[in-house]
């Protein structure tokens, strides 16, 4: 029920969305240059803001300020409720393209550095789906969040308080204060963000061998009950303007994150001498220091609006971990009692400078270039304990304890051409080379060392056609790559329970993807469609160990995947309703023969889009979002549907310096992430469930009289950064 209720909605909004526009005044289309886009057309629609603006390259920008998505805690809900976008297990995606990159101003930044912009300072975010060479290879897609900007002198900021209330989770709280300051050539930022409260995540797994011999059903449930002692972020900027054409700024930025609470692991394990069950619970104690310097030099070098910039940064991640496991078993009848401690010290250290070069000819013509180096030193190293109950003498375990290191540099250079032919037509083409060394050692199961060089060359091809004033098309290809995280890498353990690890995986491989697609922008309609190969897929999968009712879970590499993809789009705009609809279809099939996956149907998956913001003037406006992704077979596995309906409200008071929201997210608590395969002749089903079905009540005050902001800091080279994670 609650899922055709869900549906019901976003087909009501896109038709009736789509019915009402051809009752309203013709919009007006107008062509609007982007500087960084290739001087692209836009469709900008007059009356109210709309949400959402569809290039004509198949890119979209999202207006973030002055829109109830100016209200969301983080970037990351933010990112939750833009059309094509889906954040789930830390990864955030674009449909029919796969994991994206995170930028800022048009420069890449770190997840952490992502999770710590204030919302209040976003203008908006723009969704690039098909990246040209400037933008780091590490990525399928590339979302670019852009804050707002001023030259005008004068102190603005703003204070808000958020409180959430979630049945399945309980309470947390989030304090946010931004604060900006400028007289002359001199500016100052800062920000500060403070989480407590609780955070919770519940994972229902099966393990079945269906093989009469050596039968074995596992039913493993685990509970992460987080305890946020001190999730914080902060940050401050300086910036000097030598002129109105060139300036200097020096920013310090980082985030604390204090883990506390304890992770539940409940296994029931039946085979054939009978059923066993295991409990274990974690008491978390988990700290992480992120900290990033950065220094860039920017410069405008000609009337033509030709550009320069030099930066360099350092990132240092510091974590420790400290975790007490109380572990009991009934085997045979006969209790068992054990004590374990899990002590785990890393470190990485990431060095990276950057150069970019724009030249603009003339108001067609447009040539791109730059370099960056990045080397990055990763080292950890974790101490297992085990002691019996009775003595409580916990003893060095030196198979489940290792040492990691690993060392890398990349060294990459790209350029870019951009130009027009007549008032049809015009095209950007452009290729990224980038270098690959890296080290890496570890004393995991024997002691191992592996090295690496490796080079690749990234071309890429974009052509947009404006056939007439209401039709405009493009065609596009890229090349990208995607490494893999340091940590999923290591293979140092992660303990859940006696028959379950996470362990990382030292010979992963990168994985290569090539995209092509084509789209057509037709009035307010958006048509795309694609095609998109990979191989060496980056994957996981829970794999048997080394005893019969051991599992690890490990990234793996599969042999290659095929998905397509299409789209339509359309957003409708009055003068008191605004709206936004996507319905896409996508199709994969991925192909894997290393690791005994059984091979099972392929099924298209839908996807469904609905934001809808109603304003009543001088009182509030209500916001109602909904999205359905539906089940998905690519071969290999399938992934249940899953879906959220979100309804807002928000006032402005005191002529608008203060403003209130009221949002109960996924009212259904529809949004979990479930599905099954079958490896090495083991199926497995796993459901997850995470804390999005909440309350949350949030007061924002702005305060100051400058009415924008100037700061204009940007992050460089974070594609390691991200790998950090």
């Amino acid at each position: 029920m609650k899922f055709l209720i869900s549906v019901f909605i976003l087909i009501y909004c896109f038709v009736f969305a789509s019915t009402n526009a051809n009752a309203q005044t013709k919009p007006t289309i107008q062509p609007k240059v982007e500087p960084q886009n290739n001087e692209l057309n836009e469709v900008v629609i007059k009356r109210q803001a709309s949400l959402i603006k569809y290039g004509a390259n198949g890119n979209i920008d999202v207006n973030v300020a002055n829109t109830l998505l100016a209200t969301s805690s983080s970037v990351n809900e933010v990112l939750s409720r833009v059309p094509n976008v889906v954040v789930a297990e830390g990864q955030i995606s674009v449909l029919g393209k796969g994991e994206a990159i995170i930028y800022l101003n048009g420069i890449l930044i770190n997840y952490e550095r992502f999770a710590a912009i204030p919302v209040s300072q976003i203008l908006k975010i723009e969704v690039i789906s098909n990246p040209s060479s400037k933008y780091d290879a590490e990525g399928k897609a590339v979302i670019n969040i852009i804050t707002k900007r001023n030259i005008e002198n004068g102190i603005m900021g703003t204070a808000s308080q958020q409180v959430t209330v979630s049945e399945f989770a309980g309470t947390s709280t989030n304090t946010l204060l931004d604060f900006n300051y400028t007289k002359g050539k001199f500016s100052f930022i800062t920000n500060y963000g403070l989480q407590l409260g609780k955070g919770r995540e519940l994972l229902y797994t099966t393990r079945t061998r269906p093989n009469p011999d050596e039968f074995m059903r596992s039913q493993l449930t685990t509970d992460w009950k987080r305890q946020f002692n001190n999730y914080s972020n902060f940050g401050f900027g300086l910036q000097y303007a030598f002129s109105d054409k060139d300036y200097i700024s020096l920013a310090y930025s980082g985030n604390i994150e204090d883990l506390g609470g304890v992770v539940e692991s409940r296994n029931s394990i039946e085979d054939n001498t009978g059923t066993n069950f295991y409990a274990t619970d974690i008491a978390k104690n988990d700290v992480l220091l992120n900290q990033f310097i950065n220094l860039n030099y920017n410069m405008i070098t000609d009337a033509k609006g030709s550009s320069l910039f030099i930066g360099t940064q350092y990132s240092n991640y510091n974590g420790t971990i400290h975790d007490f496991i109380n572990e009991n078993s009934l085997e045979n009848e006969v209790n068992t009692e054990k004590y374990l401690k899990n002590n785990v010290a890393n470190g990485i250290n990431i060095i990276m400078a950057q150069v970019d070069y724009s030249k603009k000819n003339n108001k067609n013509t447009k040539l791109e270039t730059g370099a960056k180096f990045s080397h990055a030193t990763i080292n950890s190293g974790t101490d297992f304990l085990i002691a019996n109950p009775e003595d409580e003498v916990f003893e060095l375990d030196s198979e489940l304890s290792s040492d990691f290191s690993y060392k890398e540099k990349i060294g990459a250079a790209y350029f870019n051409y951009g130009n027009s032919w007549g008032e049809k037509f015009n095209f950007s083409v452009g290729a990224r080379g980038e270098y690959t060394n890296y080290e890496l050692f570890t004393n995991a199961n024997g002691s191992r060392k592996f090295s690496k060089s490796y080079g690749n060359i990234f071309p890429n091809l974009l052509l947009n056609f404006d056939l007439s004033d209401d039709l405009k098309a493009h065609a596009s290809y890229v090349s990208r790559i995607t490494r893999p995280r340091y940590q999923a890498l290591n293979p140092y353990v992660i303990y859940q329970d006696p028959f379950t690890t996470i362990e990382g995986n030292p010979n992963l491989l990168p994985e290569k993807i090539h995209a092509f697609e084509i789209g057509a922008m037709y009035k307010k309609f958006d048509f795309k469609m694609g095609y998109t190969y990979k191989t060496d897929p980056i994957s996981a999968a829970a794999l048997r160990g080394d005893t019969p009712n051991s599992y690890i879970l490990r990234s793996l590499n599969l042999e290659k995947e095929h998905s397509y993809f299409a789209s339509i789009s359309r957003s409708f705009t009055s003068k008191w309703w605004t709206s936004t609809n996507t319905v896409s279809m996508n199709l994969t099939k991925a192909v894997d023969n290393a690791y005994a996956y059984a091979l099972g149907p392929v099924k298209p998956q839908i996807y469904l889009y609905s934001n809808n913001t109603f304003t009543i003037p001088d009182w509030f406006k209500i916001q109602l979002l909904a999205w359905y992704l539906g089940d998905k077979s690519y071969g290999l596995r399938s992934d249940n549907s899953r879906s959220t309906v979100t309804l807002g409200i928000e006032r402005n008071f005191f002529k608008d310096a203060l403003k209130l929201n009221f949002t109960a997210n996924d009212i259904f608590h529809d949004f979990m992430v479930s599905g099954n395969y079958t490896v090495g002749q083991t199926e497995i089903y796993y459901h997850r469930t995470y804390t999005s079905n909440y309350f949350k009540l949030i007061a924002t005050y702005s305060f100051g009289n400058s009415k924008k902001t100037n700061y204009k800091k940007s992050e460089i080279g974070e594609t390691e950064n991200n790998r950090a994670r």
